[in-house]
Formats: C-alpha cells, sequence, structure tokens
C-alpha cells in the first residue's frame, strides 16, 4: 500500500529508525508508519547521514517495502541499495499526480517500473 508524501522526507530528522513513524509534519504524514509500505516522495532533504537512517530502518524491521522518487538522490540510492530496499524514479509519469496514499501498488526496481493496481476510494465516488 502506497504512502505519498509530496514533500521531500528527510529521514535523518523526519523519521523515527526505531519504530518507523514519520515525525516531521512538513511531510503532511506525521504520525504515518513508513514500515511495509511504498513510500512514494519527490526526493530526500537533509544530511547524507539519512543513509544510515534508511538502513536503521530496515534494520529495525520498520523500513519501507520499497520507495518511489520523483528524482532519487544520493541520500534515497544509497540508502535503499545499503538497507535493500528496491528504489524506483523517474517513471513514465510523475508519481505525485498518479499516486495516492492507500493506492495499492506495485513496484519493479529492476524494470523501473511503478503499477497502480488499485485506486482508494475518493469520498463521494
Amino acid at each position: 500500500m502506497a504512502l505519498v508524501s509530496e514533500k521531500p522526507v528527510s529521514f535523518l530528522e523526519g523519521v523515527d529508525v526505531e519504530t518507523g513513524v514519520i515525525t516531521d509534519p512538513e511531510t503532511g504524514l506525521l504520525g504515518e508508519r513508513v514500515s511495509g509500505r511504498v513510500l512514494v516522495f519527490p526526493w530526500c532533504r537533509g544530511s547524507t547521514v539519512g543513509t544510515y537512517a534508511i538502513y536503521g530502518l530496515a534494520r529495525n524491521g520498520v523500513a519501507p517495502s520499497a520507495m518511489v522518487c520523483v528524482e532519487a538522490d544520493i541520500i534515497s540510492a544509497v540508502g535503499c541499495a545499503m538497507a535493500g530496499i528496491p528504489l524506483v524514479h523517474r517513471v513514465e509519469r510523475d508519481p505525485l499526480e498518479v499516486v495516492r496514499s492507500g493506492d495499492y501498488v506495485v513496484v519493479d526496481a529492476d524494470k523501473g517500473l511503478l503499477e497502480v493496481r488499485s485506486r482508494t476510494r475518493v469520498e463521494g465516488s
């Protein structure tokens, strides 16, 4: 299931490495857990030490199942590589326009693909 932030994410200061809970209110996801979800966001912000925070999430068993960035940066790329988290970026359509939190998505990092399998219901639809 997808968890989408339209704002950049800081893994060093914005996600609790022990619990996987987002602590940065700027993401619009305060209190949400990244654990086992496909985290969709523009890019990482902050120090490259955030790569170790991504690795720490995996080591503590609370990492996202995959990450999708509009544009992967050194923090997300190295962190995901160290942690064994599939990472996709530069997909055909902007993932922030296509994916909503709660959507069921499939990520194929080997092929660089993101597929929305089912959509969340929107109030009134």
